[in-house]
């Protein structure tokens, strides 16, 4: 069957265009590639044109999601798939395919009604080589993609379905949570999925919150870029969600930080990777091995 092959672009829906672009350059490490005739901010992380699409004047959450195919076969082949399932599909526009800068697209709803495009063909630039603004080694993509999402689900069964007997995916394990809600404990089970040898490109649950998007992870080259940038978030009064620590499953060493739009996003290193061939599908019951504790950030310290 056809199978997405990364996560190849998010779109943000924010409030705070410019202190996104702000917080995106200057603690991310992403770099600015201006903005679209309607005024959305594409942002760059490698050879691609742009990994996040930011929209502002929104309700700081998740727009849309972009997964790339190889070609245009497979992009038909994914689209058969998808309307088997009984799911409408709609051909994106010579327009819009331009609008993302893709071959071309072809639209629809998850099953929680989350809007989600596949695509081929992106804009690649390799005269314009990635240059963060700050002293950071990069970020791992290429055949990866920008990274993963953790996102509110409606139904963890159709969702299960959808990605994995629909688009293609795998499973790579599941967590399930204990979480108390001023009432005895309730279990939530976390799903994690992957299309490639990243761990996992997309996570999902029944989770209690209001909004799609609770994080999404990048992924930086070197430990010292980890502790790095969480020593900076901490300078500048960015709230830390999550100290350092490992996970259980994806082994990631990383912290958690508050966006401007609230939803957290994932600064990490060191991810194990799947083989297909080898991988067997595995349940946790703790999301860290280590750390990922609370803590409350302020401005630095002065000096005396």
């Amino acid at each position: 069957m056809a199978s997405v092959a990364q996560l190849g672009y998010l779109g943000l829906s924010v409030s705070k265009l410019d202190e996104w672009e702000k917080f995106a350059t200057g603690v991310l490490g992403l770099q600015a590639a201006g903005t679209d005739a309607a005024g959305d901010l594409f942002l760059r992380m490698d050879e691609y044109h742009h990994r996040f699409i930011v929209r502002g004047g929104g309700d700081d959450d998740l727009a849309f999601i972009g997964w790339e195919v190889a070609n245009q076969q497979a992009l038909r082949e994914l689209a058969a798939q998808i309307k088997a399932a009984g799911v409408e599909v709609r051909a994106g526009t010579s327009d819009e395919a331009a609008a993302r800068r893709v071959g071309e697209l072809i639209k629809f709803n998850d099953p929680s009604g989350i809007a989600t495009e596949v695509y081929y063909g992106p804009l690649i630039t390799f005269e314009k080589p990635f240059q963060s603004p700050r002293a950071i080694s990069g970020f791992e993509t290429g055949a990866m993609g920008l990274g993963h999402m953790v996102i509110r689900i409606d139904d963890a069964a159709r969702s299960l379905n959808f990605y994995r007997d629909v688009l293609g995916m795998r499973v790579s394990d599941f967590i399930d949570l204990k979480m108390r809600r001023g009432r005895p404990t309730d279990n939530l089970r976390l799903t994690f999925m992957h299309c490639n040898p990243r761990h996992h490109s997309v996570a999902f649950g029944e989770i209690p919150v209001p909004k799609r998007l609770l994080h999404f992870m990048v992924q930086v080259r070197s430990l010292d870029d980890v502790g790095s940038t969480y020593y900076l978030a901490q300078d500048l009064g960015i709230e830390i969600s999550a100290s350092l620590g490992r996970h259980t499953n994806d082994h990631m060493v990383s912290f958690y930080m508050r966006s401007p739009s609230s939803f957290e996003i994932e600064y990490g290193f060191g991810a194990r990777t799947v083989d297909d061939a080898t991988w067997q599908v595995q349940q946790h019951e703790a999301p860290s091995i280590w750390g990922h504790r609370g803590l409350a950030a302020g401005p630095k310290p002065a000096k005396a």
